[in-house]
């Protein structure tokens, strides 16, 4: 009788593989009684490319409510686009404010 070796057995495991995309945030913006409803449009249009009608829509809710959800975008440009608005309002001298949390 002749003696067989089995074979050594290795369990691999499965690893997500990374789709190299970033996390999505949602970007709010917050009422404040200071900066004009029209400069708030105007960032909402410039800075994140809303139509006049929904830039409107958006500032009137935060307005009413304190908050209002602006847009979702990946981690970066979420970071980016909020620094760029609180750029132009701290330039106007308004308090405007923006904030992200994880979609």
């Amino acid at each position: 009788m002749k003696l067989q070796i089995a074979p050594e057995i290795r369990i691999i495991e499965e690893t997500k593989e990374e789709t190299g995309l970033e996390p999505l945030y949602r970007i709010l913006i917050h009422n404040d009684h200071v900066t004009p409803m029209d400069f708030v449009v105007h960032v909402l249009k410039n800075t994140f490319y809303l139509a006049n009608d929904k830039a409107a829509d958006i500032m009137f809710a935060a307005h009413v409510y304190g908050t209002a959800y602006v847009q979702t975008l990946a981690k970066s440009e979420a970071e980016k686009r909020i620094h760029k608005a609180h750029f132009e309002a701290n330039n106007a001298g308004y308090p405007l404010k923006f904030t992200m949390e994880p979609e």
